[in-house]
Parts: structure tokens; sequence; C-alpha cells
């Protein structure tokens, strides 16, 4: 039995031609066995000069720690070349990350961080068919909706529409869409965060919340009447507000998280505050997915200069996170 109060965090590997490989070692020297947490990937793709032990069970990846990277190995078909991804191994990517998932719902395993992956190397190598990460984890836990939160110590926030254009905003931001992520993200920071009583900042998709409607009215039609259903059955809600407004200090002391109506509008915010310990949470599985909020980073891949800030505070905030759900 591990000394830690969580099981091991499982570590997938991202796509091997990013920065995953090295931002992987880089907290390993950092973290060392303070926090449990195991690499699932092919060794071999490593920087070279990186001290690893093999693992075969998760239960062995405190132990390891001590010593080296754990590692589940799991084998690939191609090298990894920094900046250049292989055909051959996208199919290796995807079957990691189900892996880890099996772990995680076998109790095996405490919590998924998954280093980043190139959707575009999966659908060319491996025809995979979801939009990215999120919607593939979804479809592995078998649930229907999730919702992606981003976090630092000074702010979450929650798109309610995430990766389509502006233009269709208004269209796709439904009442259904909007109770949907505010359910999703109040129960979350009851279950996970460990909030008693959470607090929301509902964010108006409009300059100014639409001033009335002299601005629009989905702040009318859609936004508040939503809202309004929520109070009445004693949720805490503020809102809508004005987009410019809600993230000075004073404004981010009234609330837990902030939902957003649009990318931009809640990602600006919290990459400006602290752009190198964003954490990606999925919000809405059985089980704690974390990520760091960054891509591949195909440009600097083997080169050394990769930060791998974000990824730490992604395990950490998985440990966290699954500590407060277990308990």
């Amino acid at each position: 039995m591990s000394s830690f109060d969580i099981l091991p965090i499982a570590l997938t590997c991202g796509e091997p031609a990013g920065i995953g490989p090295e931002i992987a070692a880089r907290a390993w020297e950092e973290i060392g066995s303070r926090l449990p947490f195991f690499l699932i990937g092919d060794p071999s793709h490593l920087p070279k000069g990186t001290p690893v032990r093999e693992i075969g069970h998760p239960r062995e990846a405190e132990r390891a720690a001590m010593h080296g990277l754990p590692v589940l190995p799991h084998p690939f078909d191609g090298p990894a070349i920094p900046g250049n991804p292989d055909p051959r191994n996208a199919r290796s990517v995807i079957d990691v990350i189900s892996r880890a998932v099996q772990l995680v719902q076998a109790g095996e395993a405490g919590a998924v961080c998954t280093a980043p992956i190139s959707k575009k190397a999966l659908q060319d190598g491996a025809g995979f068919a979801f939009p990215g990460h999120t919607e593939y984890l979804a479809h592995l836990a078998g649930v229907s909706r999730v919702v992606m939160m981003l976090a630092c110590p000074a702010l979450r926030v929650v798109p309610a529409t995430i990766h389509i254009p502006l233009a269709e905003v208004p269209q796709q931001l439904t009442r259904r869409l909007l109770t949907e992520t505010i359910q999703i993200t109040h129960n979350a920071l009851r279950q996970d965060f460990g909030i008693g009583a959470p607090r929301i900042a509902i964010a108006g998709l409009n300059p100014h919340a639409g001033e009335g409607g002299a601005m629009g009215r989905e702040e009318i039609e859609t936004i508040l009447p939503v809202i309004e259903s929520f109070r009445s059955e004693g949720y805490s809600l503020a809102g809508p507000l004005a987009g410019d407004t809600m993230f000075h200090p004073a404004a981010r002391a009234k609330y837990d998280a902030a939902i957003c109506m649009y990318h931009d509008q809640a990602l600006i915010p919290i990459k400006t505050i602290d752009f190198a310990h964003g954490v990606n949470v999925t919000l809405g599985l059985p089980f704690i997915r974390t990520s760091p909020d960054h891509g591949t980073a195909f440009d600097i891949a083997g080169k050394g200069v990769a930060d791998p800030a974000s990824l730490i505070a992604a395990l950490e905030m998985a440990a966290e996170l699954s500590r407060t759900r277990r308990t």
C-alpha cells in the first residue's frame, strides 16, 4: 500500500514528436518522489540520459520514483523525431489514453493527466474520429456531456462554447447548453474542489452584458432566465456580468469560478494572470482528468527549452482533486 493518501497519477505520453517526453522527464526531476505519478509510453522516446525505471504495475511507481522516472512501458512502432510526427505512432498514442482510463476505472491509478496530442497526426495516422482529447475521454467514460475548465491558483474559468467561430456562438449558446454547463461546474466545485456552497459568476455575451438589450438580447432571452432558474433553487450565481469588469482582483474574490460565453472570453484572462501554471480540467467525467494548458509545441520540441511548469501544475492539481474526491 502506498504511503500517500492517493493512488499514483497516470501520465499519458501524448505525441512523441512534441514536447511531451522532455517535460515528463523534467517534471520528474522537479517532483521526484514527493508526488506519485508514472508515465505510460515508450521509454525509448524519452530524452537521452533520462533516468528511467520501468514498472509493471502502478503500485510500483512510488518506490521507482526515488531513483528515476517511473514508466509503464507501452511499445510504439516508430521513433520519436522532434517536430515530425510519425504516422506509425498514432495508434499507440490513442491506446495509451485508453490504457490510462482503464487503470483509473480499475482503481489502480488515482487520476489521468494527459500530455499534449496532435489531432492532425492522429487523424492522419489512425483515422482518429474525435475532435480532441476531451471528446475521446468522454467516449471512453460513457458520458454525453463534459465541460472544460481552465484553472490556476488565482482563477477558474469555464467557456460555455469552445472551439467554434465567434460568429456561431449566439446560435450555439442555448438555454440547455448553459444549464448543463452551470450544473456540471457546480457539481465539480463541490465534489472535486471541496467547495461546499459554490459561488459562480456568469458573463454576458455582449459588451456591457447587452446594456439592457441595446447591444444584444442574448442576456435577456437566454442567459438571465437560466440564472434565475438556478437562483430559485438556492444556487449562488452572479450575472450576467460585463466581461471587461469580471477579472480584476476585487471581482475575482467574489466567486469560485466564472462561466464565460466563448473561448477567448475565458482564456484571455487566465492566460494573462498566470500563463505558465494554467491547468485544463475536464469536468463531468467519473474520474479526474487534467492536462497542461498548451499544445505539442513542435517548433521547440527536442531543444531542451520547454517549460514543464504547466505539466507540474496539472499533476499537482490531479493529485489534489483526486484526494478531495476520495474523501
